[in-house]
């Protein structure tokens, strides 16, 4: 006997279709399983695939709308776009100003409000983790890139607000733009030294809005916008200056695989810890499908 699940196709941190980070929600997944929910995001080939298990409406009010994220590989206990478009999936027109979920790692409240360019989602992360600072000559040996290459004045730092991401300060953009890693030789590093992908950024930027340049390679490919290592990112920046406290400043992502993402951030900073890390941006539908099993 058929089984049939809807499919919502959202284009995060975008305003226009086809740009952004595609990402897959099931909005009604009861029955399915976890090997399941495993193959389906295969199927879908997409960086994530976002499972939604709708519960009684007291405890979606206390706990959050249960969610579970998979990539091709494994199960996330967060990420940043798969977050913040479910989110918008779960809004739908109803105009509320915050929806919760309910993911592995916790509750995460996204709230909205209307921008010229549409609506904006934000969502707010757990406080950071700052983790291992790196040698500079180690990271250049496992990236494939020189030392020079790297920021001189910032630390290469693991950082977690949820998914620990290592992040890489390069110095030129003309470096980020010709950027290739041998992704087994830098996942062994990783492994070793807690991280769970590397996420470059460059204070050169294509958007002269734009405070910082980044790209995320990883087993799938690369990642046209990273909401949970923007996250990191952000509390990074403000720790160590590129990033004013309170100061909303944009990542731009994606750029060299023509899927431009752009990416809102900030973090407070209060006694020397940074705290209240939040990332927003823009989210478009444009695709409904069934799936059929």
């Amino acid at each position: 006997m058929s089984r049939r699940f809807q499919m919502i196709q959202m284009d995060a941190f975008a305003s226009k279709p086809l740009e952004g980070n595609p990402l897959a929600v099931f909005p009604h997944a009861d029955g399915l399983t976890d090997s399941e929910m495993q193959s389906v995001a295969k199927e879908m080939n997409l960086s994530e695939t976002t499972f939604v298990f709708r519960r009684d409406p007291a405890i979606e009010r206390e706990r959050g709308i249960r969610v579970r994220i998979f990539t091709v590989s494994e199960e996330l206990p967060f990420a940043g776009h798969p977050t913040l478009g479910t989110a918008f999936v779960l809004r739908g027109e109803s105009g509320a100003t915050e929806v919760a979920l309910d993911l592995n790692v916790g509750k995460i409240p996204v709230s909205f409000e209307q921008q010229s360019s549409g609506v904006f989602g934000e969502m707010r992360q757990r406080d950071p983790e700052f983790g291992q600072k790196h040698d500079r000559e180690a990271v250049a040996r496992v990236t494939g890139l020189r030392t020079e290459e790297l920021e001189s004045d910032l630390p290469i730092q693991t950082v977690s607000t949820g998914v620990p991401f290592t992040i890489v300060p390069v110095r030129r953009l003309q470096t980020m733009q010709r950027l290739q890693i041998n992704f087994g030789q830098a996942a062994e590093y990783l492994e070793r030294s807690g991280g769970k992908f590397f996420f470059f950024v460059s204070r050169e930027t294509v958007d002269p809005a734009a405070r910082l340049h980044a790209r995320m390679i990883f087993y799938n490919g690369e990642d046209p916008a990273t909401g949970s290592a923007s996250g990191c990112a952000a509390a990074w920046a403000v720790q160590y200056g590129v990033a004013k406290p309170d100061e909303r400043v944009l990542i731009e992502q994606g750029v060299e695989m023509k899927r431009p993402s752009r990416i809102f951030v900030r973090a407070s900073k209060n006694n020397g810890q940074v705290k209240n890390v939040r990332v927003g941006g823009n989210t478009v539908e444009v695709m409904r499908g069934e799936l059929t099993l």
